[in-house]
């Protein structure tokens, strides 16, 4: 396996990906915009969101869907922050708010992926991969995890892949039973995995952290190649 680097990144913290037939979505924590990447890598359009502290991102329905941890750490207030954790439905050419959801635990939520008129979420009260039903957020299905740093989401077969930042893993979970099927590890040396999502069976990886004293530059995006 190795981790490439593909990308420049659009900002200093990216924290989600989404690939679409558009192009790679891109959620910045740093400035909680939205940036869309063309084939090459370049900017095509910019989306501003009321997402505050964002981490994670999802395209599903027609709509742009965005994980917002409250209190920002990385920008001045806005009118529209709230503080509150939140799943923002928003509008997928403008990033006007169209609905929002509390998360399913009150807390943080780092990785969200659209599945099927569904939404997957993650959740650290206790740790858990969560399905929910984004009309009303009733959840559908819930699975423990023995994680710590859940972060990005990519729905891949019968499985879906959650990123551990902290541990510097993903792991691949059934969607039926919550049973481990899959892990990749990557180098403690390495990214830490923050957004992830997958194109033509790669995985994709983008990391916010900025690097201790002597390591190699991230953030980045990148792909593993196994």
């Amino acid at each position: 396996m190795r981790l490439e680097p593909t990308f420049p990144v659009p900002e200093p913290m990216p924290n989600g990906l989404q690939w679409t037939d558009e192009g790679l979505f891109v959620m910045g924590q740093h400035t909680d915009n939205v940036y869309v990447l063309g084939e090459d890598g370049r900017v095509t359009r910019t989306i501003e969101t009321p997402t505050e502290n964002g981490s994670g991102i999802t395209v599903g329905g027609g709509y742009l869907w965005t994980g917002s941890n409250g209190r920002t750490i990385a920008r001045e207030y806005r009118a529209t922050d709230t503080h509150l954790s939140l799943v923002y439905k928003l509008d997928l050419q403008t990033g006007e708010p169209v609905d929002r959801l509390p998360t399913p635990d009150g807390g943080g939520i780092h990785g969200i992926e659209w599945d099927d008129g569904l939404l997957w979420v993650t959740a650290f009260e206790p740790a858990a991969l969560i399905l929910i039903d984004p009309e009303d957020g009733t959840v559908v299905r819930k699975f423990p995890l023995d994680l710590d740093v859940l972060h990005g989401l990519a729905r891949d077969g019968d499985g879906i892949w959650c990123a551990e930042r902290a541990a510097k893993l993903i792991v691949k979970y059934h969607v039926e039973t919550g049973e481990e099927i899959d892990w990749i590890t990557f180098p403690q040396d390495g990214p830490s995995p923050h957004g992830l999502s997958i194109k033509d069976g790669e995985l994709w990886y983008c990391d916010a952290d900025f690097p201790p004293e002597g390591a190699r530059g991230w953030p980045e995006i990148g792909r593993i190649v196994l």
